[in-house]
């Protein structure tokens, strides 16, 4: 009867443990050991403020592909500009601080007030949404002067 009750008691925690949430991620699968880096500008790296510099966008172990194409370990490329990542479940906004790349650029021209700024690169697949798991950069810090 022991061994009744104890084997019941290992399926419900394991039912229990298969309920509950685990990372909130939807979108494509992403291969394995895949990262994002911005090639430049370098991480503490004053720049000119208020005119127009070039950030590239570096990628491991994954191709570019524009939105709508839905090609396996593909994304393309969304700068974030002084945010954190935004949840990792949901279309990527699109705003000032969200930059959409979504023609499968490689690099882009920006320009930023005087101040200190951070810039950080996220993937999105064929919809605007995170891999899964999800392919980011480290997040660099740049100063505008």
């Amino acid at each position: 009867m022991n061994r009744i009750i104890a084997a019941a008691l290992v399926v419900a925690a394991a039912c229990a443990a298969a309920a509950l949430p685990g990372p909130a991620w939807a979108g494509a699968p992403s291969p394995a050991g895949a990262y994002a880096y911005i090639g430049y500008p370098n991480d503490g790296q004053v720049v000119a403020a208020n005119k127009p510099f070039r950030v590239w966008f570096g990628l491991r172990f994954m191709g570019v592909a524009p939105k709508g194409v839905k090609y396996p370990n593909t994304g393309h490329h969304h700068l974030l500009i002084d945010t954190d990542l935004p949840p990792l479940d949901q279309e990527i906004p699109s705003d000032r601080h969200h930059l959409h790349f979504g023609a499968g650029e490689t690099e882009t021209m920006i320009q930023l007030p005087p101040g200190k700024h951070t810039l950080q690169l996220l993937m999105g697949d064929d919809m605007h949404v995170p891999h899964t798991p999800p392919v980011y950069s480290k997040k660099i810090t740049v100063i505008a002067r």
